[in-house]
């Protein structure tokens, strides 16, 4: 799992669907949202707020996110064009994707 630092504590929320990271002690976390259904996990919406961006966070929950799906067994479908573009510059985290969302990760657009 990602590191853990007084200004990056990821959790996932489970009773909402979603990753959450606070960061310098903010009330609004930015959220990662997502679908669970068996044994395929799909990654809907990020969401940073305004003042927390430029810290890298969506990377970091988008990261978060990807290496519990792995650590969990699951696969992926990106829905979110944050995370696509994230596995497009971090293609090591093809292996978690379902067979069709490698192949539509895996085309250059």
């Amino acid at each position: 799992m990602a590191e853990d630092t007084p200004d990056f504590t990821p959790t996932d929320n489970i009773e909402h669907c979603r990753y959450e990271l606070k960061f310098g002690g903010g009330e609004t976390p930015a959220i990662l949202v997502y679908k669970e259904q068996g044994d395929t996990i799909n990654l809907v919406h990020t969401e940073v707020p305004p003042e927390l961006e430029g810290h890298g966070l969506g990377g970091k929950i988008a990261k978060f996110a990807l290496d519990d799906a792995r650590a969990r067994g699951l696969q992926v479908v990106a829905s979110c064009p944050f995370v696509s573009a994230y596995i497009r510059r971090h293609p090591d985290y093809m292996v978690v994707l379902t067979a069709s969302e490698k192949e539509r990760l895996g085309k250059k657009s």
